[in-house]
């Protein structure tokens, strides 16, 4: 048995490396960029920050949810709501966290998902505890409020940060929490998944299929019986397309985002609650979602990427998560 840790809401089995210092890896040296590594693959409302939010003085928001058939085509809209709390990170640039519930899903895709891949498998149920995520991917802004600098490819204030690496990620998530005192990180890729399905079983969280304009996706490859679709070969803005019932934009396509979890090739022998393990030699780390570049399959829920700890490219990008009390 691996010792473990509660840290920020999730439990980590320690293989030999603390949580959120640099990862080490004895075979490489300096972190590179490598367009060529392939994976498997907002303005704010009122708000407010505190070192001591708390759920009582969340700011609630509105928003419409859409539903799609096989072809990608919207069959139903509803309104829903969510509630947030904002962090102010200086120069007049925040950060929205949104509240997830939590909850327990059935993980992974099943058998019979079109473009599945084995190690999507197999299907298990997770309970995931309440926590808070970054409403939308984290932007060139609020990376620069914090780092001091953007490495994106693709310029834009409110375009998701681009060109990091898990390495790059974990580290603004150091700076962050310094900042603010809260123990912020990235998500774990149960909560993730959890949070980008937010309780759909459906292969994206629209429905059945996607069009580009619900995803930004590489639409000369569709999904299911959608047709083919534009195709941008860039980022969009955060929040250009509709959230999920979470209220959480852009879970699927325009940036891949980087999880805390070392890579493992399937589920087998998967924990059903919210553990994750960082071990000292892993090379590989988990990347959701898709991005802009990659076909309509890739950004199914239950996709699952990979890449070196230190890989950057021009669509791995990542959001935040914390546990607030």
């Amino acid at each position: 048995m691996y010792p473990s840790l509660f840290v920020g809401g999730v439990t980590v089995a320690f293989l030999g490396q603390e949580l959120l210092k640099d990862p080490k890896n004895p075979t490489s040296g300096n972190s590179t960029s490598n367009n060529n590594q392939t994976s498997k693959n907002p303005t704010s409302e009122n708000s407010t920050s505190s070192k001591n939010q708390t759920s009582e003085n969340l700011q609630p928001f509105n928003f419409e949810v859409v539903k799609t058939n096989s072809r990608g085509k919207i069959i139903s809209r509803s309104n829903s709501s969510a509630r947030y709390f904002t962090e102010d990170l200086g120069n007049g640039v925040t950060l929205e966290m949104v509240k997830i519930p939590g909850g327990s899903f059935i993980m992974g895709s099943p058998e019979t998902e079109k473009d599945r891949d084995d190690d999507e498998g197999p299907q298990r149920r997770v309970t995931v505890p309440s926590f808070f995520m970054g409403r939308y991917q984290l932007t060139q802004e609020q990376y620069q409020a914090i780092m001091g600098d953007n490495p994106s490819r693709f310029k834009g204030s409110k375009r998701p940060v681009e060109q990091v690496s898990w390495d790059d990620a974990v580290k603004f998530c150091q700076r962050l929490s310094q900042k603010t005192g809260k123990n912020y990180r990235l998500p774990s890729e149960a909560e993730w998944e959890y949070a980008c399905r937010a309780g759909t079983t459906t292969p994206f969280y629209f429905g059945e299929s996607i069009t580009p304009d619900l995803v930004n996706y590489d639409g000369n490859s569709p999904y299911g019986d959608a047709t083919k679709g534009e195709y941008r070969r860039k980022t969009t803005d955060v929040g250009s397309f509709p959230p999920n019932a979470f209220g959480l934009y852009d879970m699927h396509g325009n940036v891949y985002e980087w999880c805390l979890d070392d890579w493992v090739n399937n589920y087998n022998n998967a924990p059903t609650n919210n553990i994750i393990s960082i071990i000292q030699i892993a090379e590989f780390k988990l990347l959701r979602g898709g991005s802009y570049y990659n076909l309509a399959w890739y950004c199914r829920s239950a996709n699952r990427g990979k890449n070196t700890w230190d890989a950057r490219r021009n669509d791995y990008g990542f959001r935040v998560a914390v546990i607030v009390a």
